[in-house]
């Protein structure tokens, strides 16, 4: 199938590692520009140059999704860098799992609020393009009641929410916006890995709940938030797609 990525623009957060990374790295092979932030650096410089290893345009700034105008200021080098903007996805998670002010702090101004700042900065790009498309990344967490912490699961199920309401709002100028909702995503260097070797009783519980006796792969999310985004996907806005291997019990309807 021919996704009709080829020569558009599309913009990630946290895209240089797990599913960030393997977004930006699906779009570049199916022929799009990709720009990517994250806050390391150095990450950032290898994704970018394997980005353009592809025979596409990349481009990347290390930076806090949580400093508004940083975020603003790479939004709009992107676009002057890639010619526009046609897709976005919001990805960074704080992933703040302990129940105090603190936690509830970082995932309102990372998770919730740099997806809304990143949508009211490229809002501009997208209304200029042919195909404007915006990915949210939520969390099983936003659906049900598990183990992570009340201020995750509450803020990635107000991404949902927000989604939905902006695919009903932009309906009319044709911008789509849906959401991805993984379940336990296992990648070296990524939180579970580090339950895995830190906290194995935790691991162990969560690998037990999944019928598949596993988790994600961060390709098999990012080939769904790929296909979503991409005007193969045209007719499909205001959806919240869950990739958890059956993982939830609740039935979406």
């Amino acid at each position: 199938m021919d996704l009709g990525l080829k020569g558009l623009k599309a913009i990630v957060t946290g895209g240089s590692k797990g599913i960030g990374r393997r977004c930006a790295d699906a779009f570049a092979a199916e022929g799009a520009h990709v720009s990517i932030c994250a806050r390391n650096g150095q990450e950032v410089d290898e994704t970018v140059a394997a980005i353009t290893a592809q025979g596409v345009s990349g481009f990347g700034q290390a930076l806090d999704v949580a400093d508004k105008a940083a975020l603003e200021g790479w939004i709009h080098a992107s676009a002057s860098t890639l010619g526009g903007i046609d897709i976005v996805v919001a990805n960074v998670s704080a992933l703040a799992v302990t129940d105090d002010e603190a936690s509830w702090r970082k995932q309102f101004e990372v998770d919730m609020l740099h997806s809304v700042n990143t949508v009211n900065a490229a809002m501009p790009y997208l209304e200029k393009s042919k195909h404007p498309s915006i990915v949210l990344i939520s969390s099983v967490s936003g659906r049900e009641i598990d183990f992570t912490g009340p201020a995750y699961g509450a803020f990635k199920a107000a991404l949902i929410h927000y989604a939905h309401g902006l695919a009903y709002k932009l309906a009319p100028k044709m911008i789509r916006v849906n959401s991805v909702s993984p379940g336990n995503t296992y990648f070296e260097g990524g939180v579970w890995h580090w339950i895995e070797n830190n906290n194995p009783g935790l691991f162990k519980q969560a690998l037990d709940l999944n019928p598949t006796g596993r988790m994600a792969t961060p390709e098999e999310v990012a080939k769904g938030v790929v296909f979503l985004a991409s005007p193969a996907s045209s007719f499909t806005t205001g959806t919240n797609l869950v990739i958890d291997g059956a993982l939830t019990k609740g039935v979406q309807y």
